[in-house]
């Protein structure tokens, strides 16, 4: 099984600094953790960053310049740092990755538990 756990969300003030983890892990034959997405309250899940293995970035419009999305390969793991955090970016952060069983099986899609990053102004 595959599991996914995202940590570092939490209470801030606007203009602050947060840095999430997600970290994946299983006995399954291989896992790439796509990046992050968040959903705020009454909102539809949204596409924050991703990253590929090597490295290629990509931000939604309202993060870029201030989140940068990192990974370290041997770690399986995927950070995403928040610097200069708006009331808006409260929201539930979820890491997403893709993987499969064995070599020959289908991809499929994981999700993390969610993690709570709340702005205050």
């Amino acid at each position: 099984q595959v599991q996914l756990v995202e940590s570092g969300g939490g209470l801030v003030q606007a203009g602050g600094s947060l840095r999430l983890s997600c970290a994946a892990s299983g006995s399954i034959f291989s896992i790439n953790i796509r990046g992050w997405y968040r959903q705020a309250p009454g909102k539809q899940r949204e596409m924050v960053a991703t990253i590929t293995r090597g490295g290629t970035t990509n931000y939604a419009d309202a993060v870029k310049g201030r989140f940068t999305i990192s990974r370290d390969n041997a770690k399986n793991t995927v950070y995403l740092q928040m610097n200069s955090l708006k009331p808006d970016d409260t929201a539930v952060y979820y890491c997403s990755a893709d993987w499969k069983r064995y070599s020959y099986s289908m991809i499929r899609d994981a999700w993390g538990q969610g993690t709570l990053v709340t702005v205050s102004s």
